[in-house]
């Protein structure tokens, strides 16, 4: 009677641990579903809608580009330019995303470049915030209008 309680025993524990092959492939469709989860949120975090600006107002400023940076989800540019006061402040501009900016490449714009910038302010002035609009370089006559999302 033990030697057959212990087959019994020996039986139930060899059938109720899973076959290690089986286990791997559901842990890896498991954490592969978690990495899409994840990932999918932080694409959705990262597009984000444009209330933060007037839509339908526009403003042009004009100066020196300080930086571009040529990214996803969107690219950006640092002018020096005056406020509507004449005091130079540093401008932020959000254009659109680099997958969107057809014949654009992080060599297109350098820093020192004089440009002309019209776009939809921010809606707290003092941050000095626009989405581009258009961006036109006087000196070669390079120019981007459109529309982005």
């Amino acid at each position: 009677q033990i030697q057959e309680f212990f087959r019994c025993d020996e039986a139930v524990r060899s059938a109720s641990i899973p076959d290690s092959s089986q286990g791997g492939t559901v842990k890896r469709l498991v954490f592969g579903l978690l990495g899409a989860v994840v990932l999918s949120g932080a694409t959705a975090y990262a597009h984000h809608s444009f209330a933060a600006t007037y839509v339908d107002t526009q403003v042009k400023i004009e100066g020196e580009l300080v930086s571009f940076m040529f990214r996803n989800p969107h690219s950006f540019v640092h002018v020096q330019a005056p406020d509507d006061q004449g005091q130079i402040q540093r401008w932020a501009v959000e254009w659109a995303a680099a997958g969107q900016l057809s014949g654009i490449t992080h060599d297109t714009l350098k820093p020192g470049d004089h440009v002309i910038i019209t776009g939809n302010p921010g809606r707290t002035a003092e941050d000095h915030r626009l989405r581009m609009r258009s961006i036109l370089r006087p000196k070669d006559g390079f120019k981007w209008s459109g529309d982005f999302q």
